[in-house]
Formats: C-alpha cells, sequence, structure tokens
C-alpha cells in the first residue's frame, strides 16, 4: 500500500491541470507517493491531456458529476494509502510542501487532519480566502480563518508560523488519514459541495482529535475556479449546507438556542439582498431553507459526538466584525 495518495477531482479544468499539474509532479511524486485525478464526468479533454502528458498520474473516470462531496467519496474508495491529500486543480505547490505535512502525523497520532498555509496565487504576499493560515467557526456556525475574515485578507508577514491546532482545515488543500475518512463515512453527499470540509473536521473534532494547520508548508491557490462568488447556486450551497452542519453537529440543547437566531440573522442576510436589489441571492436564501428542511426528510449519517470540541469562537464573529470592527484574526479574543 502506498503512503500518501494526493487525489485531484477535476470536472472540466484541463485548463488548470495545464498550469498546475507540472508542480504537482515536480515537487511531489516520489516512491512513497502516487498522483491520482478522479475526472468528474469532464467534457473538455481533461482526461486526454493527463494521459497523453502525464502517464505517471493514476485516473479515475466517475460516469457523472457527483460534485466535491460525492466525487471525493466515490474516488478514495478505489485509492489505498494511508493519507489521502485532497487538494484543487487550482494549487500551486511548492518545493518541499509535502514533507512537513506528512511530518505533522507521525509525531502525533491524534492528528487526524492537516492543512498548509493557503497564500493567493494572483497576489502571492497575501492569504488566499479558502483557508487562509486555518479555519474556525463561531458559536452560530459562521466560519473565519487566520488571515481572512469575511472578505478582509491579510498579507502574510509571517504572522501565523508553525504548527497550531485550528477548528477546519480547507478542502482546497488537506490531508486526512485514510483510517479516518473511512471511519466517518466521507464527507456526507448530501452537501454536494462547499462546508463538506468543514463538516467532517467538525465531525473529527467531535471524535477528541486533533486538525492541525502546518504553515511551514505553503501553496498558491486561484480560487473559484468552479462557482463564481456572483453565483446564486454558491449562496444557496453555502447558506443551506451551513444550517445542515449545525443540525447534524450540535447537541439537542445548544440548537435550541442556537438556531433561532440562524433564522434571523440569515432573514436579515435577505433583506440586505432585497436592499442591494439583489433578487437572486435573495432567493437562494430562501431556498436554502427549503434545501434544509429536505434534507431533515432524507437518510442522513449518524454523528456521533464525545467531546464538544476546542477552538468554537465563544462570540459572534458578525458582530465582531461589522459592529465591532475586528478586522483581523488578531484584533479577536482567540487564545
Amino acid at each position: 500500500m502506498i503512503k500518501t495518495a494526493i487525489v485531484i477531482l477535476n470536472w472540466n479544468t484541463k485548463h488548470q491541470l495545464e498550469t498546475f499539474l507540472p508542480f504537482l509532479v515536480k515537487y511531489s511524486l516520489n516512491d512513497d507517493t502516487e498522483i491520482v485525478v478522479a475526472d468528474n464526468a469532464s467534457t473538455d479533454d481533461s482526461v486526454k491531456f493527463v494521459r497523453e502528458h502525464f502517464p505517471m498520474v493514476k485516473i479515475i473516470c466517475l460516469d457523472k458529476n457527483y460534485g466535491f462531496a460525492g466525487g471525493y467519496n466515490r474516488a478514495l474508495a478505489q485509492v489505498e494509502a494511508k493519507y489521502y491529500v485532497i487538494i484543487n486543480s487550482d494549487i500551486e505547490v511548492t518545493p518541499g510542501w509535502l514533507e512537513p505535512i506528512i511530518d505533522t502525523f507521525e509525531k502525533d497520532s491524534n492528528i487526524k487532519a492537516c492543512m498548509p498555509k493557503i497564500l493567493s496565487y494572483k497576489n502571492r504576499d497575501e492569504f488566499e480566502y479558502a483557508g487562509a493560515a486555518g479555519g474556525y467557526i463561531d458559536y452560530l456556525g459562521y466560519p473565519f480563518c487566520k488571515g481572512r475574515i469575511f472578505d478582509n485578507l491579510e498579507k502574510d508577514h509571517g504572522q501565523y508560523s508553525g504548527v497550531y491546532e485550528i477548528f477546519w482545515a480547507t478542502g482546497a488543500c488537506i490531508t486526512v488519514t485514510a483510517e479516518t475518512f473511512k471511519q466517518l463515512n466521507g464527507f456526507d453527499d448530501y452537501l454536494f459541495a462547499h462546508m463538506e470540509e468543514i463538516d467532517l473536521c467538525w465531525r473529527i473534532k467531535n471524535l477528541g482529535y486533533k486538525i492541525v494547520c502546518n504553515a511551514n508548508s505553503a501553496v498558491y491557490h486561484v480560487g473559484g475556479g468552479t462557482l463564481d462568488k456572483s453565483n446564486p447556486f454558491k449562496t444557496y450551497l453555502n447558506f443551506r449546507n451551513n444550517l445542515i452542519l449545525l443540525h447534524k453537529n450540535l447537541t439537542f440543547f445548544r440548537k435550541l438556542y442556537i438556531f433561532p437566531i440562524r433564522y434571523t440573522m440569515n432573514f436579515l442576510s435577505i433583506l440586505k439582498y432585497l436592499k442591494q436589489k439583489n433578487k437572486p441571492d435573495a432567493y437562494a436564501v430562501w431556498r436554502a431553507y427549503w434545501g434544509f428542511f429536505a434534507y431533515l426528510f432524507t437518510k442522513k449519517q449518524k454523528v456521533k459526538i464525545v467531546h464538544y470540541p476546542k477552538h468554537i469562537y465563544p462570540h459572534s464573529i458578525v458582530l465582531d466584525f461589522f459592529v465591532r470592527k475586528k478586522m483581523k484574526f488578531s484584533d479577536l479574543d482567540i487564545k
């Protein structure tokens, strides 16, 4: 069995594979590591390109587009390795990026997921939106990061260095032990895309395990390659999936007081979109509730909660950012 499998889930991103796969092969491929491209039924000759130019890369072809969650679940079921590296096709890796990540697991068996520092491909001294220097979440379920709160991105001055525990690791580049991924039945297929990595990490934390960022490793991420930020479907998935992960991972009594607050705040988001004359996003938030209610009547993954996870921010990041003007992670009351 191979030690590390680096798996790219591809859907019509041939142009990104052309740009970034050479870096991945050059800086990652060795006797202990294999690279896999799992294709979600692309129509842009991605598979043909990989076969012709990178014969050392393994290819898994799926019969249709199962989304991020379902695609990775089906692909990783066909991969045997100790560690799964889940990485986007628009990531530029750097020399020596992988070794610190794997060493992190070898030094502490209680660590089950790890991410590198994520920097912007376009503005290379700036953190990238999807993960930055490690993910956190407030008690109401709003995610944020070291180096990124909402849309405010910090410059990287080495202020977040070393290896430290976080709440969630980004799906743009997350390494997870295969044993844990299988134990938790992988991602939740229902989520399709967006926040599925937060849900997975939360379930890992519920079992008392650690998730860390090793900022000694850095990669560069383009971001927004699948769904543009302005796409209402992205809004729909973010709002729906956020409600789902709260429902799945909170205890019954926590849900009793958190959900009324979230419903109110989401309604305010609808009003904000309407005030901005952005009817598609307003409608997307409304539809997200129906998607959430539909989820409640489906067959769902059962979540085992052994510990209340560490690193849940006990304050409202919304109030801190928009009212108290705490714009950077260092402004927050996090020890």
